[in-house]
């Protein structure tokens, strides 16, 4: 597979490495006809031996999106949405960095870095640019507008793949204070979810004076001897409220039974040949998540109607499998096995604001949130929504963002 075609908008190459050089990216047709091919050569496995989903991406859905992705969808439609927006890459210790950058016309607007996870893109938060930036078209006021930065976590998307080791999520962190301070931002907030989650909350604990709060919709909550018990699959402790069994529970089942991902990720990232060879692969690899987001999937390619479509499920799987960064995303997980925590409280001291979304992993419970984030600012649970909250509700995510941080604005007029 060919890498990337970028076609760079800037008229010659600086030689100085902090320069932020527009990008635009186009793949040529003959990558997407080898696309289609090896769609319509996968060699099929047969059924799964149960009727639910307990083995794992069911058959009838991975057909149902083969037959889709091989016929009907159409990746230029993305690309074109992708190359309307202002794009940009730039250098960070020794790694090129690719971002989505727009600015609101509003007034006192608040810049605003938001970091997607895995398996994901930019194209996860493509949908709540112009909320953000144009609160005013969307039912908010010019007072809650943000201007965006939304980089590609390095290793996925258009971002540069990292050689050697050393990018784990504190990097990561100290890389997007780097950028935000090179865009001449004195002041701003972040938020995350998923892996995003985890690098915001990073940048919380780190805590660069320009930086006034963070947002995160997976939170890390989880005092150190509940997130343990959960992981050896111990009963839940005595004497937890009703909202922490719930979210106890939720997190032993990832656990023991929804993260295999993450451990063959974790451990031996490199094993995964079958992921970057095989289209088909790729997709169940990714679909498989979390049960709540893959049964809302399967139901998209069986012809129901939710908050994502097929060619938003479609979009973020085709830019991984172009850019051929199936791999280079995965040792994200390896880079951290073992050393910092998924779901724990990581001590963040900085203004914190926490989304709950009904259908994430697990229900952050109040109590814990604000044992890990001693100036939690805004604590909210939403009437709907996933894990990729920004994708499937984006006027509700939107909605959440501003109230979010609409205590910092105040703090700060």
């Amino acid at each position: 597979m060919t890498q990337t075609t970028a076609t760079q908008r800037s008229s010659t190459l600086t030689a100085d490495k902090n320069a932020v050089r527009p990008f635009q990216a186009t793949f040529p047709e003959a990558e997407l006809t080898e696309l289609r091919r090896r769609i319509d050569a996968t060699k099929w496995p047969e059924r799964e031996t149960v009727a639910d989903a307990s083995q794992g991406v069911q058959l009838k859905t991975m057909q149902q999106l083969a037959r889709y992705w091989g016929t009907d969808y159409d990746w230029r439609k993305c690309e074109a949405k992708l190359s309307a927006l202002p794009q940009f890459i730039t250098e960070i210790d020794g790694l090129d960095i690719h971002f989505i950058h727009v600015r609101s016309k509003h007034e006192n607007a608040l810049p605003l870095i938001v970091t997607h996870g895995w398996p994901g893109s930019v194209v996860e938060q493509m949908k709540i640019i112009d909320p953000l930036t144009n609160p005013t078209a969307h039912g908010g006021n010019a007072s809650d507008a943000f201007h965006l930065v939304i980089p590609s976590m390095p290793g996925y998307g258009y971002s540069g793949k990292p050689t050697t080791t050393g990018w784990d999520c504190p990097h990561i962190a100290r890389a997007w204070a780097v950028l935000m301070k090179r865009l001449g931002y004195t002041r701003y907030v972040a938020q995350g979810g998923d892996w995003g989650s985890i690098i915001t909350e990073q940048m919380g604990v780190q805590a660069p004076p320009e930086l006034l709060g963070i947002h995160v919709n997976l939170p890390g909550v989880f005092p150190d001897d509940i997130d343990k018990a959960a992981a050896s699959g111990a009963p839940a402790p005595s004497g937890l409220s009703a909202d922490e069994k719930v979210a106890y529970e939720r997190l032993q089942f990832v656990y023991q039974k929804g993260i295999a991902y993450g451990y063959q990720m974790g451990l031996r990232p490199q094993t995964l040949y079958g992921i970057a060879d095989s289209p088909v692969g790729l997709a169940a690899y990714f679909l498989d998540n979390d049960p709540r987001s893959y049964e809302l999937i399967a139901r998209v390619f069986a012809g129901g109607s939710e908050g994502l479509t097929r060619d938003d499920v479609l979009d973020n799987i085709t830019l991984t499998w172009l850019t051929n960064t199936a791999l280079s995303g995965a040792r994200l997980y390896w880079e951290i096995w073992g050393k910092l925590g998924y779901f724990n409280a990581k001590g963040v001291s900085i203004p914190v604001a926490v989304s709950v979304f009904p259908d994430e992993i697990y229900p952050a419970p109040r109590s814990w949130a604000e044992r890990a984030y001693p100036k939690l600012i805004h604590y909210n649970k939403v009437e709907k929504g996933g894990h990729f909250a920004a994708w499937e509700q984006p006027k509700l995510f939107s909605e959440e963002v501003r109230a979010g941080f609409r205590p910092l604005r105040k703090m700060v007029e």
